[in-house]
């Protein structure tokens, strides 16, 4: 197995668990799309990427991803006045959060 990687009852397991006992304004799943998080790992200097949990003005619960370099630092916009292109320190953000948009059913949403 790679690094990070777990069994498919492994990860049923936790999801129904968390499912179970989600706690309160917790999605219980946020898609990304996949030319955003290609995007966001094809950054210079990328060598992970880190998962914050953030919440939203409206006090939702919500996922945020930043690239790491390979000292852990997070790669970041700049935060001076320097012109700022799309590709610049990718945050990533306003996933389709479930509920209400949720995936068909698979072993980890039933």
């Amino acid at each position: 197995m790679k690094q990070h990687q777990i069994s498919l009852q492994t990860a049923i397991e936790y999801t129904k668990r968390f499912r179970e006992n989600p706690g309160p304004d917790m999605p219980l799943s946020e898609t990304f799309s996949a030319d955003s998080v290609r995007a966001l790992l094809a950054q210079p200097e990328t060598q992970s990427f880190r998962i914050y949990l953030g919440r939203k003005a409206d006090n939702r619960i919500c996922s945020i991803l930043v690239a790491a370099d390979k000292n852990g630092h997070d790669i970041l916009p700049p935060t001076n006045n320097a012109r700022e292109t799309d590709d610049d320190g990718i945050i990533l953000e306003d996933a389709f959060q479930c509920p209400p948009v949720c995936p068909p059913p698979s072993p980890l949403n039933e």
